[in-house]
């Protein structure tokens, strides 16, 4: 079932300066001014303005004499336009090959196969609103089954994330004011005007009597909120992107042709690479169908890639997903993510050893979803911080770990807490508790002291670790670390935290 991911973006005027001009202090408020004639109002606010009292559409002196320490900015409703429109090439690039405007404060994106990449519906639409927030964006992100709802919910919630459950859209938006349903300003009014204050209400009323004097937009928003009607989302695309297509005279739906075109444009999407001198990262087919719908299938490599056989065996791997319904009457092949590319001779097996490419494991493992990366060594000697995750491919790092004292084969990401009998401040522990299971330590060595890194982080400056290998009476040895050097307790909190196990 298609889920529809809808991102809003309430103070993208203001963001949009904050970014564009950092010599405005954080601290400042920040009032946007549009102009028509004489009249100016505020079109848009930041948090700080708002808490001030200043809302959009108030007029600016009115906002100004409110707020004596306003910075008040005009419009420029082109910049945030072209704003938008960037965030939503970066969000195809990102996280799904069906990315569309959402009036002017926002993006929708149909995530149908899509999720599981990314971890699950949480977890996305989480990593959404962190990924935005790191870059000093307010967002409100909600996903639902169809646009409307999706719509709806990003702007009536005021945290960042909201999932509405499958077939729970009516009960999601049945309170929420009609103002949310997409409908003319206008017709909002009248609509207030006659005692209409939620979609729940709305719904419940005579069709004939709004269609009579209203027209029909509203059925039509209602039936698309709630699933009746379908609403195509025109994917957003950029005249910088290598596309190509191929449009059918009578719609094609059996597998061997839909592969047979695909193969076609596949061809034809290298070519225009070569010339180009650039290889795919990531590709889309875009699936037009008859019923004014849209699919998409994503595929991607690990490196830039010209390969016509592999390319085509990665798409025609994943067209058995496509449902033509009613026949599809276009095939589009984009590449959204593309590198340069030089042409490379291939060894001789005469003359050297070929070096294998496991490049195509990855690509398989990759579009199953599943991550495959490299660990890498960093070069920090708080052992947590001291690996990185790199991509498969990547360069190799040439930093490297000091080997004076033994490290264990398997390093936790977090240290876990333990209770330790031991005496202070030098001795190992002679017991612990790990897990709910208590070991006698019949081996010890150490310590090893560790000392926080203070010329990064000044929470760290007198921070200490002391790190002792211990084997339990089963023969199990684990790395241990006491959280301070035992005497002083502004070293550290006296803790104790098993972080490896040794072979």
């Amino acid at each position: 079932m298609t889920r529809v991911v809808s991102i809003y973006l309430p103070d993208l005027p203001t963001d949009r300066i904050r970014r564009t001009d950092p010599a405005i202090p954080a601290e400042q408020a920040i009032a946007v001014i549009a102009k028509s004639g004489s009249k100016r109002w505020v079109s848009a606010a930041d948090a700080a303005a708002k808490a001030a009292g200043v809302r959009v559409g108030m007029p600016a002196a009115k906002a100004q004499a409110l707020f004596q320490g306003l910075t008040m900015i005009d419009a420029d409703p082109a910049a945030d336009a072209a704003a938008l429109e960037r965030i939503s090439l970066w969000a195809l690039a990102q996280y799904s090959p069906i990315v569309a405007l959402d009036g002017s404060d926002g993006i929708v994106m149909d995530t149908d196969g899509a999720d599981h990449l990314r971890g699950g519906e949480l977890l996305m639409l989480t990593g959404i609103a962190n990924r935005f927030h790191s870059r000093g964006l307010t967002v409100r992100v909600a996903i639902a089954d169809t646009w409307g709802a999706a719509h709806a919910c990003a702007r009536a919630i005021n945290r960042n994330t909201v999932i509405v459950p499958h077939g729970e859209t009516m009960r999601a938006v049945e309170y929420l004011p009609i103002s949310l349903l997409r409908l003319p300003q206008n017709t909002v009014r009248d609509l207030e005007t006659l005692g209409f204050r939620t979609i729940g209400e709305l719904s419940a009323t005579a069709r004939a009597p709004l269609t009579l004097r209203f027209g029909p937009e509203i059925a039509r928003r209602l039936d698309q909120t709630f699933g009746r009607l379908r609403e195509p989302i025109e994917p957003v695309r950029s005249p910088e992107l290598v596309e190509v297509s191929r449009a059918f005279q009578e719609p094609i739906g059996a597998a061997e042709t839909i592969n047979k075109y695909v193969g076609r444009l596949v061809v034809q999407l290298c070519d225009a690479l070569q010339s180009q001198g650039l290889g795919v990262r990531r590709a889309d087919l875009i699936v037009h169908r008859v019923d004014n719908t849209v699919q998409a299938i994503r595929a991607g490599t690990a490196k830039p890639a010209r390969d016509v056989a592999w390319l085509t065996k990665l798409f025609r791997d994943r067209t058995e997903k496509i449902d033509p319904g009613f026949g599809i009457e276009k095939l589009t092949l984009i590449a959204i993510m593309a590198e340069p590319l030089d042409e490379a001779q291939r060894s001789s097996g005469l003359v050297e050893d070929e070096v294998q490419d496991i490049t195509p494991l990855i690509d398989i493992f990759g579009n199953r979803g599943q991550r495959v990366y490299r660990l890498a060594p960093v070069a920090s000697d708080v052992p947590e911080r001291s690996v990185q995750r790199i991509a498969a491919v990547a360069d190799d790092i040439t930093e490297s770990w000091s080997h004076h004292w033994p490290r264990p084969v398997r390093l936790m990401a977090y240290p876990e807490l333990i209770e330790v009998i031991a005496l202070l401040p030098d001795h190992p522990p002679v017991a612990v508790t790990w897990r709910g299971k208590r070991r006698k330590v019949k081996r010890a060595d150490g310590p090893e002291r560790i000392f926080g890194e203070w010329w990064q982080r000044t929470s760290e400056w007198a921070a200490v670790r002391d790190y002792f290998i211990i084997e339990d009476e089963g023969g199990e040895r684990l790395w241990v670390f006491r959280a301070g050097d035992g005497v002083d307790g502004g070293t550290g909190s006296h803790k104790w935290f098993v972080q490896g196990i040794f072979a």
